[in-house]
């Protein structure tokens, strides 16, 4: 047909075509469609406006998240979605360099249509997804509270129960906003929740010591529930035992008393004393990560109650003795209160 064409207009219209395809081979051959778009006739550059306009209004298309009691609207661009106009505009005037320019110009002259059309490619990033779903999370999240007794300040120690916490089930959001963008329209996404569990629940809580010095009393806990009080022995004046938050980091049953000031306090002692009657720390001893502090029994039994040690918490010795096998390692220890004349720094090493 086209052959014929040519043959019917003569040598001189067949110049003018070929002159007119020329002139036109700039313009993108009838009947192509970008993403629905019919760009036919358009030159490349009046049809990447007119697909990217389209693009941009599909760009600008907003997601509904929801997580909680929380709504926000993003658009899609905001979510990491791209689009590639340039290269769909390019594959569609690239059509025109298939056909010969006799071809070109029997579609061009009878307004004939080539049925080809082609998609833009939108690309999204995931990594910018998971970013949005942390961020998001991160503020509709309700961390759980672990079960504690905790040291606040001299005077105060929080009993704190455990509480659940509410948070978002990423990975399914993820794939949920992941598959609302690939599907380039607008949708509403929810980020399911979950409750969270504590680490620590109350019914977990494990031991827990308490010294309050201003009444000299050590009481334990199981959890929060009082196992034992104890009258105790804390630092004399010139002498510090140290407030806070501390834990048991050894024990030790009949232990050797080893002297921490030779050159001070206990100057005049053995360097060491082993175990026996006149052991100053008695038969049982909890080694406090303080340093220098111990829970120890006292073979100077009137000076429980009273303020006497060089620091170390002095105990009855029936009583260390009673208690020991109570404490494992690790009990938190939180020395509290304040003796009557108030805390100064230490003049010399505890013992």
């Amino acid at each position: 047909m086209v052959l014929g064409l040519v043959a019917v207009l003569g040598a001189g219209s067949a110049y003018a075509a070929y002159r007119y395809e020329r002139a036109h081979n700039s313009h993108i051959l009838p009947g192509i469609h970008v993403s629905g778009l019919d760009v036919g006739g358009l030159t490349r550059a009046q049809a990447l406006r007119a697909v990217q306009r389209r693009v941009d209004r599909t760009l600008s298309q907003r997601i509904t998240i929801r997580a909680g009691h929380d709504t926000w609207r993003m658009e899609l661009s905001a979510l990491g979605l791209t689009a590639d106009p340039a290269t769909a505009v390019n594959r569609a005037v690239g059509v025109a360099d298939t056909y010969s320019w006799t071809s070109r110009v029997y579609h061009r002259l009878t307004n004939k249509p080539i049925d080809q059309s082609f998609d833009v490619d939108f690309h999204y990033d995931g990594h910018r997804v998971h970013q949005l779903v942390n961020k998001l999370a991160a503020r509709v999240i309700k961390p759980a509270s672990n079960a504690g007794i905790n040291y606040v300040n001299e005077q105060k120690v929080a009993f704190v129960h455990g509480h659940t916490g509410l948070g978002v089930k990423k990975w399914v959001a993820w794939k949920r906003l992941e598959a609302a963008v690939d599907r380039h329209r607008p949708a509403t996404v929810r980020f399911p929740m979950e409750m969270v569990q504590p680490k620590v629940t109350d019914h977990s809580l494990g031991d827990t010591i308490i010294v309050n010095r201003s009444a000299n009393m050590l009481t334990l806990y199981k959890g929060f529930q009082v196992l034992r009080r104890y009258p105790v022995a804390t630092a004399r004046l010139g002498f510090l035992t140290p407030p806070g938050t501390w834990h048991v980091i050894n024990k030790q049953e009949n232990p050797t008393w080893i002297n921490p000031a030779p050159n001070g306090w206990g100057a005049g002692e053995p360097l060491t004393i082993p175990p026996g009657p006149g052991n100053p720390i008695g038969t049982r001893a909890l080694y406090l990560s303080a340093p220098g502090i111990l829970i120890h029994g006292t073979p100077e039994d009137s000076s429980i109650g009273t303020y006497a040690s060089h620091g170390c918490i002095r105990m009855h010795i029936s009583d260390s003795e009673a208690m020991y096998p109570l404490v494992p390692i690790g009990t938190k220890v939180i020395i509290m209160g304040a003796p009557p004349w108030g805390d100064s720094a230490p003049s010399q090493p505890a013992g």
